[in-house]
């Protein structure tokens, strides 16, 4: 489900198609006219048209100019990225989805544009619905916002564009209510796929009718998302519970490599920290979308090489995660590798049993459908995480096609009872 181990996706140039109208780019870029702005974008920039491309993937580490409506993005492969970039996504605001996953601030034009204010949980995109031009605009960003800020912010208006959109019709489309809370979990034991982005919700229903799966990993967030999520929205989650799918919020993180962006800390009492403010921005998501208190919101965290570095903060990290998360209402999930965070979660488990994740997702690809001790790489015969609290991801990165319908995806063997979950966690985390 998660993660690839950071795969980069290679999407084909294929996808890549001029923009409507687009004059002649200078030396510092490309100039691209759309529904009335003008933007220039830096020369290094891809430029996507989504109604030429209907399945490009919206991408969020190649520096990218998106214009139009998001297609079904079938193209979308890879789940974590240790590299996030600048990219910015216009489309007409009439017919924009009202996303939960991120904040939308409606303003007046590109000068109403600002400052970009810290993306809530981290997940480092926002959207602004330009009123005065009927657009609106999603920036994406890696570091520093300023340079994505800036290409929007410099937008100008098109000779001859007509008249601008009513500022009520910006402000209702843009708007999110806060949804009713959705229970997504009943138990469940059986085959489970995730994708980088939700697929659509005819995706949804073939696979729901045609193929094995009841579960679904779906990723809500975190500085290391590979994908932008254009359909994450409440009213997805909800038709998606009341269909019968069991759901596994996913949030990619900080990750166990050396990047001043998505990157841990090695430091355990600074990972400590980092968990804590994954746990309440995984967790404002949550409650975005709708996902009720109890939900299991797993942690996707990648695989690593040299435990001696990452072990410690790994285990901060997650311990963090889950005693947080415990206070907020939610419990805690671990998607991990079996061959790094596996084992270091359970090597310290009887330590602080309180402070370990409820569930753990181990990524191990041999090919077996079983969350049994052998096919999770877990010690025979042990007590960890026994008794329907484990899942297993034993194929990653591949097509599969149910009812004419092709999706890439991880697949999983899961067997959850969120009824048998151990109570929120009272102590600390073991590197607090």
């Amino acid at each position: 489900m998660p993660s690839k181990m950071m795969l980069s996706c290679l999407l084909g140039a294929a996808l890549l198609s001029p923009a409507s109208p687009a004059s002649p780019a200078d030396s510092d870029g490309r100039t691209v006219d759309y529904h009335g702005l003008r933007v220039t974008v830096p020369g290094d920039w891809r430029v996507v048209d989504l109604d030429r491309n209907p399945g490009a993937c919206l991408r969020l580490d190649r520096p990218t100019l998106y214009l139009g409506h998001a297609g079904t993005q079938g193209e979308c492969a890879g789940r974590a990225v240790r590299r996030r970039a600048d990219t910015l996504h216009l489309e007409p605001l009439d017919g924009a989805p009202q996303r939960a996953d991120i904040p939308t601030l409606g303003v007046d034009g590109v000068d109403g544009v600002g400052a970009i204010p810290e993306a809530e949980g981290d997940s480092r995109e926002v959207r602004y619905a330009l009123r005065g031009s009927g657009v609106m605009a999603t920036v994406s960003y890696g570091g520093a916002s300023d340079a994505v800020r800036e290409v929007l912010a410099r937008a100008g208006r098109s000779a001859g564009h007509g008249a601008p959109a009513d500022p009520a019709s910006a402000v209702t489309a843009s708007a999110v209510t806060g949804p009713k809370p959705v229970r997504a979990q009943e138990p469940f034991t059986g085959a489970g796929f995730d994708a980088c982005t939700a697929p659509t919700q005819s995706a949804m229903d073939n696979w729901r009718a045609a193929s094995p799966f009841g579960a679904v990993g779906i990723y809500i967030g975190g500085r290391a998302r590979a994908c932008a999520q254009p359909r994450l929205t409440a009213g997805w989650v909800r038709r998606q519970a009341e269909a019968g799918w069991h759901l596994m919020p996913l949030w990619v993180g900080p990750q166990p490599w050396n990047n001043p962006a998505t990157g841990l800390s090695t430091d355990p009492s600074q990972a400590n920290q980092e968990g804590m403010e994954a746990a309440e921005g995984a967790v404002t998501a949550a409650r975005s979308l709708g996902l009720a208190e109890g939900t299991v919101l797993y942690n996707d965290l990648e695989n690593y090489t040299d435990r001696t570095t990452w072990d410690p903060p790994v285990v901060a990290y997650l311990t963090a995660w889950t005693v947080r998360l415990h206070e907020l209402g939610y419990s805690a999930g671990a998607y991990v590798a079996a061959s790094s965070g596996a084992k270091a979660l359970s090597d310290h488990h009887d330590q602080a049993p309180e402070a370990m994740p409820d569930v753990l997702w181990v990524a191990v690809w041999n090919g077996r459908a079983s969350v049994a001790d052998a096919d999770t790489s877990l010690p025979a015969g042990t007590h960890r995480w026994a008794g329907r609290r484990r899942a297993h991801q034993y194929r990653g990165d591949h097509d599969d096609t149910y009812a004419g319908v092709t999706i890439n995806i991880d697949r999983s063997w899961v067997d959850i009872d969120p009824a048998v979950l151990s109570g929120p966690a009272r102590g600390r985390s073991l590197f607090s």
